[in-house]
C-alpha cells in the first residue's frame, strides 16, 4: 500500500488525495495519471531523465516538486528482458525457419528455376 508523500500515512493505490491531509496524490483528480511529488525539500528536475536529457518543457521546469511526467534517471526507460536460451542456438535457427517459411519457399523456387534454367542449355 503506498503511502502519502507529505503525512507518510498509508492510502489506497486508487486515492485521488490523501484523506489525512488532503495532499493531492492524482493529477487533475484523475485516478490514473499518477503525481509524482518530492519528499524531501529538493527538486524533482534534479534527478529527472527528462531534465538532464533537455526534453522537459514542464513550466516550473528546474524548480518543480511535483510533476506528472517525472522518471528518475537511476532506473532505464526500458526494462532489459533477456533472451530465453530457445532463442539461442539451434532452437533459435528452427523458431526463424519457422517463421520465415513463405521466404524460404520462395527462395528455394528460385534457385530451382536457376539450376534448371543452366541445365537445360
Amino acid at each position: 500500500m503506498p503511502s502519502c508523500s507529505k503525512c507518510k500515512q498509508p492510502v489506497d493505490f486508487q486515492a485521488v488525495s490523501c484523506p489525512h491531509c488532503n495532499n493531492p496524490l492524482k493529477a487533475f483528480g484523475h485516478p490514473g495519471i499518477p503525481l509524482y511529488q518530492s519528499e524531501d525539500n529538493t527538486w524533482l528536475c534534479d534527478r529527472c531523465t527528462y531534465h538532464l536529457d533537455d526534453t522537459c518543457n514542464f513550466p516550473q521546469r528546474p524548480y518543480a516538486k511535483s510533476c506528472t511526467l517525472f522518471h528518475d534517471h537511476s532506473t532505464p526507460l526500458i526494462a532489459e528482458i533477456d533472451t530465453p536460451a530457445s532463442r539461442k542456438g539451434w532452437a533459435g535457427i528452427k523458431n526463424w525457419l519457422n517463421r520465415n517459411q513463405g521466404l524460404i519457399a520462395i527462395a528455394v523456387l528460385i534457385v530451382f528455376s536457376v539450376l534448371l534454367a543452366i541445365s537445360s542449355r
